[in-house]
């Protein structure tokens, strides 16, 4: 008798980054399941089943759609990767929080489902994109010092790749030395006058999913005397741009990154020509 391996051809996506990885391979009609937090493409949300939420999946649902296999990322859904294994599922579990590690999830990704060309090329076009945004970076004459806030009760810092991406645009992360912790436990905050103390240009939010209030930030204790709350450079990247650790971080999370710099150095330019005249 002669076995013959084969590659996955139904696959449920339990957050959003396989997905849009999948849909950029040119392998959307593999996904019989995704996330009901998938935001990109659009036109996956529009047509595929929604089975999971973050922490908690449909079983029943998924297996009902037969997956050869299941895309899953990070500890916090180790429970439901265990149940679905007790049910006989097959389950890839990708636990990447840096930069190198989404573009190396690009790359298994590729090489699972048999894309692996596909997944090179993509990988190359987003070096590329990075590449031209450290170029950007280094040329910078004013670096901002950046507070990125993840989550505000606890005050919680920008985990790796954030913080990576913070530098590749050329600015300073006041928090960087949290960036070796994988889980947001251990980037508490655990004194809120510490942003105070650090000083920070620049206050990004992307609060996990709720829209960002600056006026709960600005009413913080102390908080009136941070540059960047008096100079109102106070922002909000949404968490499915900046905060999935797949293609759309280092695309359009970049972008935004770099335009917020841009702005806060324009300003700091600004501010010196006018002390130049006086």
């Amino acid at each position: 008798m002669l076995f013959q391996p084969s590659l996955p051809k139904r696959i449920v996506c339990l957050t959003e980054e396989t997905t849009e990885t999948l849909y950029l391979l040119g392998a959307e009609d593999m996904i019989v399941g995704i996330s009901g937090f998938t935001v990109r493409p659009k036109e996956a949300r529009k047509t595929k089943p929604k089975v999971s939420t973050y922490l908690d999946a449909n079983i029943e649902e998924i297996l009902r759609l037969t997956p050869d296999i299941v895309l899953a990322w990070s500890d916090l859904q180790a429970p439901i990767c265990a149940e679905l294994m007790r049910n006989g599922i097959e389950v890839v579990g990708f636990n990447h929080r840096s930069v190198e590690g989404i573009l190396s999830m690009i790359l298994r990704l590729g090489a699972l489902i048999g894309k692996f060309e596909a997944a090179h090329y993509l990988i190359e076009q987003l070096q590329l994109r990075l590449q031209k945004a450290h170029h950007r970076g280094l040329k910078r004459l004013h670096k901002p010092r950046v507070y990125f806030e993840e989550w505000y009760d606890p005050l919680i810092s920008g985990i790796c790749w954030v913080s990576e991406l913070i530098e590749l645009c050329g600015g300073d992360d006041i928090f960087a030395e949290h960036r070796i912790f994988p889980d947001a436990k251990r980037r508490i905050i655990a004194d809120p006058k510490e942003v105070i103390r650090r000083q920070p240009d620049i206050i990004i939010a992307s609060w996990c999913g709720k829209m960002f209030k600056p006026e709960r930030l600005r009413a913080r204790e102390g908080w009136s005397s941070v540059p960047a709350v008096q100079h109102n450079f106070l922002y909000e990247i949404p968490s499915p741009i900046i905060l999935q650790p797949g293609p759309a971080a280092l695309t359009e999370g970049v972008d935004r990154i770099m335009a917020i710099f841009d702005t806060w150095e324009e300003h700091v330019h600004s501010l010196s020509q006018s002390v130049t005249v006086l």
